[in-house]
């Protein structure tokens, strides 16, 4: 194999295919010349864009004033647990046990 074959198949890119109903596809396809871009090029752009915000929004809680207060304090000074978490505790102690 030569060479450049192989950096090629090293470099290679993944495929994802998708169907759109045709005012979706005229709609990107547009867009896209107006950004000056290939169709490809501003979907994978544009949908990358989208998973990053999708992921960021499930993975960091952003808490305002008293919430964020109020979750520092609990964190700082937990509260006692209560009756039926300690019977829960003890439940799950006992299970252990050999």
């Amino acid at each position: 194999m030569a060479v450049a074959d192989k950096r090629r198949r090293a470099g290679r890119l993944e495929r994802v295919e998708a169907r759109l109903r045709p005012e979706q596809k005229s709609r990107i396809e547009h867009a896209a010349n107006l950004q000056g871009t290939s169709v490809s090029d501003f979907i994978v752009q544009n949908a990358d864009e989208a998973a990053r915000r999708t992921i960021q929004e499930h993975e960091v809680w952003v808490l305002d004033g008293r919430d964020r207060d109020a979750f520092v304090q609990a964190l700082l000074h937990p509260p006692q647990p209560g009756r039926r978490l300690r019977a829960a505790a003890d439940r799950y102690q006992r299970r252990r046990e050999p």
